[in-house]
Order: C-alpha cells, then structure tokens, then sequence
C-alpha cells in the first residue's frame, strides 16, 4: 500500500487553485498593461442602468500607466476596498457572501435539510424512481436559490446506499445530487454567488432576465431527469448496463456494510426552519424589485433570519455562534475570491487597457448579429470556466469587460449575465479543476473518465438547449 502511494502521488497533476489561477492573472494583466495601448472612451450618464457607459465610436489613445509589483499585490486590496480613494469596491459584495454563509451553517446545524431530504425518500420508498426527480428538484432549488455545491458532499454518503439497495447503482446517485444541484446554478435565478455578483458586476438588477432563467432551469432540470432515469431503468433492469458494473460487487460491499437504519426524523422544527428559509429568498427578491433594495440591505436580511432561525431552534447562544461562523468560514475563499477577481479589473483600469480591451471586444463583434453575438459570449465563458471555475470569480473577472459589449451589439446585459452563468454551471458538471465534482466522485467511487463517458450526450443535449434559449431571448 505505501508502495502504491509512493509511486501514485508525487506524479498526481494537481491543478491550481481559483486563487493561484487569478493572482497568476492579475501579473499577466499588470504585465500586459506594459504592452497593450492605453486608451479610453468617452463615457455617458446612462438613467436606465444609473451608471456611465462607454459611447461606441469614441475610443482614442491615451498616456499609459503601466502597473508595477507595488500595484500587483495591493490589487486585491483594492478590489474590496481602495485605501488610495476610499472607494469600496467589492467589500458589499464580500460581506453579504459571509453573512450567507452564516445563514446557511445555522439552517444546516439544526438538521433541517437532512432531515427533509430524508422524509422525502421516506415517503417515495417502494416507488423508487420516483425519488430521482423529487431529489433533483430539491436540489435543484438549493443550486438555483444559493448555489448549493459544497454542501451536496454530505449528502452522498446518505443517498448512495439508499439507491443501491434500490437496485440502480453508486453513479445514479452520484448524479442525481450533482446533477440536481448543477442544473440548478446552470439555471440559477436568486444564485447570490453567480446571478447576483454577476448582475451586481455587469451593473444590472439581477431580477432582468429571471424569466429566461426560470425557462433554461426548468427545460434542463427536466432533461437531466429523464436522462438520469433511463439510466437508472436500465440498470435496474440489467445490471450489467451499469458504467460502473466491474463495481458492483466492491461497492455494494463499501456502501451497505454496516449502513443503520436510523435516520434523521422530520420534526415541526424542521418544517418551520425550512419554511423560513424559503421565505427569506422570497422577501429578499421583493426587497429587490419593490423596495429598492441593494446589496446592504440584502446582507441585513439574512442575518436577520439567521437569528430568527437560531432563536426558533434555539440550542444556546455559543451554538448558534459557532454555526454562524463556521458558515461564514466555509464561504471565506468565496468572499477572498472576489477581492482577488476585482482585484484584476482594478490593474486593467489603472493600467488604462479595459477600454482598449473593450474596443478589440466592440470590433471583433462588429458586424455579427445578435444570435451570433450571444452564442459567441457563450462559448467565451465556457473555455474561461475550465481555468476559473469559481462562479462568483468568473463573475467578477468576465463581467465588467463582456456586458459593456453588449451595449455595442444591442443586446441586453442581462442576457451576458444568463450566458455566462450556463456556461459556468455546465461546464461544472464535468470540470476537473472544481473540487465539488471530484469529491463528489471520489466518494461515489466512479471514476472520473466513466464520469465523462455518462455526461458526454446529456452535455450536448444541455447545450443545445441553453443556445436555443439564448438566441430566442435576443428576441425580446
């Protein structure tokens, strides 16, 4: 064994973090400042967006400043909060994605979403296929309301047994979680971690385009659940269709030796604090749309109903503390992760390239109607998620140089935002560099490449779809 791992380890490619991939960006970019042209547009009120937008036509050249190592490591300071003009940056941003986190570690320590998945499967037992789209659904929810994704690697080991004693296999249940949880950020729509930074990025309401978001949500859901049940069936029917067949023997031994069953009862408790829950995101969108609210009033919200929840479930004020907190660190790197992203446009701004780069952007669609035009931001932000699979990251890095584009391509903002969001979330269903999906199949113990033999066609399928609805929404 320690044979193995000698040999195993030191030739395991591991790929850099979110973190080492944007400082490593923030270096080229202060060094591209050195190369690529200085320049700038003129720039107008606009009253629909409250914020100045560049005038197509206008670029000139201007005197460069190109960035230096002083202005490469203050970069990410400055992304939160630049001391130099007492500007706050993305510090709101930041601040809301902890108070979130805290929210979200004191509605998971009273058990409530364990406990309300596992009534769910409680109630469908001896109607098992039926619990595949009822959990990708709840799923779903969790993705398309807070980007659940680390959270879903609790639910692996509970769910696995379950549908192998079902007679499907390790990889159904693997992918009913991933999946569910996925399409959910692919279609998110209150997503604070990809719909709002990036809507708060591009400079827009994260409410614009919700519709079609709630549209590519749900034709995607449903396409990954009659994917995910004729393969289930399938297997059911005949084990050998299994992916992971060779398995069957090793994991019916892993996942059913010693499996109890006892499991968590679905107290009042519970409903309530999912019933606040639910409710929290509803009055945070009408917060939005009705009574103007913003990022600080978004982040009171959800320390408000974070303590709601702890007094409801109350267990002690140094337990609910330390569930806030150990939320809000779980979601620390997120909240890093936006300073350092900023941190980048903060060097193209100095550095005087974002306009430059804009304009290269404005002439390279120039000419392309606006169905190409979206499908090509597209794509852009599918080969940009393979390096920076952070949602909130590529938010903050992509939007503010691809959603002035679409000033120039007359194409709704809101539509960038959708395209990019799809492309992140599908792109996590399969990508290598995020830690989700290879912890996920780690614990599911499929391997990695049979991962993609699975995928490949429902990939295509969801594309398909995400490109269809792209280029009708250019319509509106």
């Amino acid at each position: 064994m320690s044979t193995d791992h000698a040999l195993e380890s030191p030739r395991r490619f591991r790929f850099p973090t979110a973190f080492t991939i944007l400082f490593g960006l923030i270096i080229v970019v202060a060094v591209l400042t050195w190369i690529i042209p200085a320049g700038q547009y003129q720039r107008v009120h606009n009253p629909a967006l409250d914020r100045e937008v560049a005038v197509a036509g206008t670029y000139e050249r201007t005197d460069p400043n190109p960035q230096g190592v002083f202005d490469v490591i203050m970069a990410p300071i400055a992304g939160l909060y630049d001391p130099a003009t007492n500007q706050a940056n993305a510090i709101d941003v930041a601040l809301f994605v902890l108070v979130i986190g805290g929210f979200i570690g004191v509605v998971s320590a009273t058990g409530a979403i364990d406990a309300g998945i596992t009534s769910a499967m409680k109630r469908l037992e001896g109607r098992e296929k039926w619990m595949i789209p009822v959990l990708m659904a709840l799923f779903a929810f969790g993705g398309t309301t807070y980007g659940m994704a680390e959270e879903t690697l609790a639910f692996y080991v509970l769910l696995i047994p379950v549908m192998i004693a079902a007679r499907y296999d390790a990889l159904t249940a693997v992918a009913i979680i991933l999946l569910g949880a996925g399409v959910g950020v692919l279609g998110s729509t209150v997503n604070a971690f990809a719909t709002v930074i990036a809507s708060n990025a591009a400079g827009i309401p994260f409410t614009e385009g919700i519709v079609l978001r709630l549209v590519i949500l749900g034709l995607c859901w449903l396409a990954c659940v009659i994917y995910v049940m004729r393969y289930a069936e399938r297997v059911r029917e005949d084990p050998s269709a299994s992916i992971v067949y060779d398995m069957k023997a090793e994991n019916e031994a892993h996942f059913l030796s010693g499996n109890g069953d006892a499991t968590p009862e679905f107290t009042g408790l519970h409903k309530v604090v999912l019933a606040i829950f639910a409710v929290t995101f509803v009055v945070m969108v009408w917060g939005v749309l009705a009574a103007d609210w913003w990022m600080g009033e978004m982040t009171g919200l959800f320390l408000a109903a974070a303590i709601i929840v702890g007094v409801v479930s109350w267990q002690g004020e140094q337990k609910f503390v330390n569930a806030f907190l150990d939320g809000a660190r779980g979601l620390l790197g997120v909240a890093l992760i936006i300073g350092l992203a900023r941190g980048i446009v903060v060097i193209m701004d100095a550095g005087k390239i974002s306009d430059t780069i804009l304009h290269w952007a404005e002439l390279s669609v120039a000419g392309l109607g606006a169905v190409a035009f979206i499908n090509v931001i597209y794509w852009v932000e599918v080969l940009l998620s393979f390096f920076v699979p952070s949602s909130s990251g590529l938010a903050v890095l992509s939007m503010p140089i691809l959603a002035p584009v679409a000033d120039f391509a007359g194409v709704g903002r809101d539509l960038v935002v959708t395209a990019y969001q799809s492309a992140n979330g599908l792109v996590n269903l399969i990508n290598p560099t995020f830690a989700v999906v290879m912890g996920a199949l780690a614990i599911g113990r499929v391997p990695y490449e049979r991962w993609l033999r699975f995928m490949w066609p429902l990939l295509v399928i969801l594309t398909i779809i995400i490109m269809a609805c792209l280029s009708i929404g250019t319509m509106f």
